[in-house]
Parts: C-alpha cells; sequence; structure tokens
C-alpha cells in the first residue's frame, strides 16, 4: 500500500520509495526531515479541499506536511 492510502491514524512503516519520480530538491528534504525507508509514520490528517492535499503525517515526535503525489510515491506496511 502507499502511505497516501493508509487510514488516518494507522501506523506504518515506510519500506520503499520512488526517489527518481520525486524532484531532486524535494527528496532532499524528505530525507532530512527524516521521511525515508525505515521511518515509521502516521497519518495524521487529510486536507478537504480538491485533491485532499496536503496529508499530515506524523515522523517521530514531529507532524509534516506532504503533497498527495509524495505520500504516493512511499511504499509502507502496517505496524
Amino acid at each position: 500500500m502507499t502511505l497516501d492510502l493508509l487510514p488516518i491514524g494507522q501506523r506504518a512503516r515506510i519500506v520503499a520509495v520512488d526517489w527518481p519520480s520525486l524532484v531532486a530538491e524535494e527528496a532532499r528534504r524528505l530525507r532530512a526531515l527524516g521521511i525515508e525507508e525505515g521511518a515509521s509514520v502516521e497519518i495524521a490528517n487529510r486536507g478537504v479541499f480538491g485533491g485532499r492535499d496536503p496529508i499530515a503525517i506524523t515522523v517521530g515526535r514531529m507532524t509534516v506536511a506532504l503533497r498527495r503525489v509524495h505520500a504516493a510515491a512511499m511504499q509502507v506496511e502496517t505496524q
């Protein structure tokens, strides 16, 4: 399953990221925030307009807003 399909409140671990599908600068920022393979994440909230962007995820004690396209590039397994 991809991160954008994970239900709100469900914990998961990122198992793979399609880094080539992301803009290089955006990929660097995500890695700098600890959003990479092996990270434990949880969907905190989703936007309510249009494409339901952004998606708020919790990584450790930090909450980060992601675009749906970024979350769709991440394969996760539930914990």
